[in-house]
């Protein structure tokens, strides 16, 4: 039975269950998630804030304010403070991701609600509500038609991520319902993100969440100023997924059905490694690999097994996945990511530079990394990992890894997302001093005023 209530549009159902909600009615498990999703970007945003891209993004804006660029002095205006954090927060592609979309909530609705809140509602506790609500708004729009837009050349987490960001701001900033409405259908035309970045390693998908997460905020704001938006952004003739996904029939149930009553944020998934999501179960393979004796010199072929939805972003055209032309690019080349795990015992941030991409041990394994369609892969439901080698013996030696590590099945800890944070931290050259004043003030952000003002510099 549909729980959109007949003559309501899908967005003006989704938002009466935002506007109902209120601070101090999250389950523990939520508030666990979006504590932890708020350490991971503010860590990620320092972690970029030296590289060019970011440093291009900050050139690029004429917009100064009182909002904080996290790592950086110069403040801007809360949509260019939301463009610069969301940028640099995905940038190394080190960030959190929905599996079931696949999507990357935290560096788009974190940077937006931040920005928001710092100027317009310093209010700890509505920016929780508001990061749990982007987040999850996020992640079940993901659900609704899976894999489609993917398949029509979008990257999910930009068109996605202008509707969640305009829905986290909207709660932070206590929206009512039919704003609320007024801003998804504004968010709507906001949305985009093609993916020919794959093409040759381009920089626009790292800015795909930071212009989601400044659309998001300029949204809401219009919204809260009275502009009227299209009620049936979702499901209509020429809304959203028609747009993007190529079709208006989807499971809507997924996105409303019990929003409130159960949070899919609470299974959100921190990356071990620094790179596309879906290679992450060959690395750990491949790393068991080599841990098991087997040499890269002992190798005639490595093929995995995979699911025929990951293939046009992380195995074709084969020779560039095998060899890629520029560190961005090695990011979502499986068989480059596959050999440095192989051959160094994993993959981190200094994987991408461009003297460790011309790695003559890591290209000559990777010229060896094959892969074949697997029709029963459960992507993207599920991310798993299946890799045969020969060997020069004549033996045959296999690998499988049953699903993403950091992902619901194995989470990383408290601990781990810490040690994360301050690895992040040293990349981006802040002292132990700062990176200490900072991780207390995080600790308490969700229960004070907010104030980023420590995060910059």
């Amino acid at each position: 039975m549909s729980s959109i209530s007949l003559g309501m549009s899908v967005a003006e159902t989704l938002a009466e269950r935002i506007a109902a909600l209120r601070p101090g009615t999250l389950p523990a498990v939520t508030v666990g998630k979006c504590e932890h999703l708020l350490t991971d970007v503010v860590g990620l945003c320092v972690a970029a804030r030296n590289e060019n891209y970011v440093r291009s993004a900050l050139a690029g804006c004429d917009d100064d304010g009182s909002c904080t660029a996290i790592g950086h002095a110069r403040t801007l205006n809360a949509a260019g403070a939301a463009f610069v954090n969301g940028t640099a927060a995905h940038g190394e592609d080190f960030d959190d991701t929905f599996e079931g979309g696949p999507v990357h909530a935290g560096a788009v609705v974190v940077p937006a609600v931040l920005a928001a809140c710092e100027r317009h509602n310093p209010d700890g506790r509505m920016a929780l509500i508001g990061i749990a609500v982007g987040t999850e708004v996020l992640c079940r729009l993901s659900l609704v038609v899976p894999k489609a837009v993917h398949k029509a050349g979008f990257h999910p987490t930009a068109v996605f991520g202008a509707i969640g960001a305009a829905a986290g701001v909207a709660a932070a900033l206590g929206l009512t319902a039919r704003q609320i409405v007024d801003a998804f259908g504004i968010a709507g035309s906001m949305a985009g993100g093609i993916i020919e970045y794959l093409a040759e390693g381009a920089w626009t998908k790292r800015l795909h969440a930071g212009w989601a997460a400044q659309s998001g905020i300029r949204a809401a704001l219009l919204a809260r100023g009275g502009f009227v938006g299209p009620r049936t952004v979702f499901e209509g003739v020429h809304g959203l997924f028609h747009g993007f996904a190529h079709t208006t029939n989807g499971d809507y149930e997924a996105l409303v059905g019990d929003f409130g009553a159960r949070w899919v944020t609470d299974t959100l998934a921190f990356k071990a490694y620094p790179c596309g999501t879906m290679a992450q179960p060959y690395i750990d393979c491949a790393r068991r690999l080599a841990a098991r004796g087997v040499r890269p010199e002992d190798v005639i072929e490595i093929i995995c097994e995979v699911a025929e939805g990951t293939v046009h972003r992380l195995w074709e055209p084969l020779g560039d996945k095998q060899r890629p032309p520029n560190g961005y690019a090695a990011k979502f080349a499986t068989p480059y990511l596959l050999a440095t795990g192989f051959v160094h015992g994993g993959v981190g941030l200094g994987a991408f530079t461009e003297s460790a991409i011309q790695d003559a041990r890591v290209l000559a394994l990777a010229a060896k990394v094959t892969f074949a369609i697997d029709p029963e892969n459960p992507y993207p439901s599920n991310y798993t990992g299946h890799v045969r080698a020969k060997l020069r013996d004549g033996s045959v030696v296999e690998e499988r890894q049953p699903y993403l590590r950091g992902g619901a099945n194995e989470p990383l800890t408290h601990r781990d997302l810490i040690d994360k944070f301050n690895l992040s931290v040293a990349h981006g050259r802040w002292s132990t001093e700062q990176r200490d004043v900072v991780l207390q003030l995080l600790a308490g952000l969700y229960g004070g005023r907010i104030d980023l003002s420590r995060l910059r510099g």
